[in-house]
């Protein structure tokens, strides 16, 4: 494959790239990132990843969803292949001396390993692809990112300066995969209600058995066209098998290409909080966020003063939608927040509003971090590493 007339490289090598991905939507942005090397450079890339990137010529070095674990009870289940497979992928890397290391988000396993490549003398580029939530959980955590990698790419407009403040690496915002995707749309006077349950085993564990019973005392209201929940290939079948006894019909699509439609026809969304809701804001999908704790979690989320956990309220600097958060399961409280957004077609009609303001300022960025390519961004690093070796 060559580069495109003006793409410009050094010599006439490919760029050797090792790329991970801890889970589905790293998955998504690490694939995009790809995608836009690939039609500038001749491009050589290994490392982990989901149906994604494997899409795009990836054999992931083990399955991605070893790495997809959230809170401490999970990490704990799961802890000595955690600490294998970052042994294994040190080793990859270490073998097979990518000129950049490309980290996609999976916070601590992505800083455990830069940490691990610095001792073992790997001496290529080191770059964070999402950047850490640092300015809601742990402000001094940003410095001690300084050492471990040249730059953050970050996929929220705020962060930029937000890490510059706390005197974090460089970073610069690059936008999101999902601004492909936005949809210009009114409230729909019916439709299906969308659930999106999340993709951890966890985060379907603890929520999946609530939004049924939200479904089941819901899924009549005159607003509501049936119910559907998106979801990954990987896990069609594990949600076909669990939806097939709630007493109301529920579809399952795992299609990317069929999301665009269900979000455009969508009256309403349940959605756990994570990267789906900024797709769902970019879609103009009117949504109630929520999230069902472990134990340490609700713990930590108290000690911060339980703060707005949602993209779209993160990005917009108020709360837009509901938020849910809970630290005992309770799916009264859930079905009260889905049937009031449902009786009040005002408040459906001015979330699509502020959805409107954030799509602007998710496509421009902020007036001193404006928006940036981030194979660009990979590029100059590239560059910069021929220069210095040559």
């Amino acid at each position: 494959m060559s580069a495109p007339a003006g793409a410009g490289q050094p010599g006439d090598e490919h760029l050797k790239l090792f790329v991970l991905a801890g889970e589905p939507s790293g998955d998504r942005i690490a694939a995009d990132l790809v995608a836009r090397l690939q039609q500038r450079v001749p491009l050589a890339f290994i490392g982990v990843g989901g149906h994604e990137l494997e899409a795009l010529g990836l054999r992931s070095l083990f399955p991605m969803r070893d790495l997809a674990v959230m809170g401490v009870t999970d990490v704990l289940l799961r802890l000595p292949l955690l600490l294998w497979r970052l042994e294994q992928t040190a080793r990859a890397i270490k073998a097979a001396k990518p000129d950049i290391v490309i980290l996609v988000d999976s916070q601590d396993f992505s800083r455990l390993l830069a940490k691990r490549l610095k001792r073992l003398g790997y001496q290529g580029k080191l770059i964070l692809y999402v950047a850490p939530s640092v300015w809601a959980r742990a402000p001094q955590r940003a410095a001690k990112l300084k050492p471990l990698f040249e730059e953050v790419l970050a996929v929220l407009p705020f962060e930029p300066a937000v890490m510059q403040r706390l005197d974090g690496p460089p970073t610069c915002y690059v936008g999101h995969p999902a601004l492909a995707e936005r949809l210009t749309r009114d409230v729909a006077e019916r439709g299906p209600l969308v659930l999106l349950p999340g993709s951890r085993d966890g985060e379907l564990r603890r929520h999946l058995p609530l939004f049924r019973q939200v479904a089941e005392q819901i899924g009549s209201h005159s607003v509501l066209d049936g119910v559907v929940i998106p979801t990954l290939p990987g896990l069609h079948e594990r949600l076909t098998r669990e939806v097939a006894d709630w007493p109301v019909p529920v579809r399952i699509v795992s299609d990317r290409a069929a999301r665009a439609d269900i979000y455009r026809q969508a009256a309403l969304a349940l959605a756990v909080s994570g990267t789906v809701t900024l797709e769902l804001a970019l879609a103009q999908v009117p949504v109630v966020v929520t999230y069902v704790l472990d134990p340490h979690q609700a713990r930590i989320y108290d000690n911060h003063g339980r703060p707005p956990i949602s993209l779209p309220n993160l990005i917009l600097g108020r709360r837009a939608v509901p938020e849910l958060v809970q630290n005992e399961p309770d799916a009264g409280a859930m079905l009260a927040a889905v049937q009031t957004l449902l009786d009040n077609k005002k408040a459906r009609q001015d979330q699509i509003v502020a959805f409107g303001e954030l799509s602007a300022l998710m496509e421009s960025g902020e007036a001193d971090f404006p928006r940036q390519d981030p194979a660009e961004r990979v590029l100059a690093h590239w560059h910069q590493r021929a220069l210095s070796a040559s």
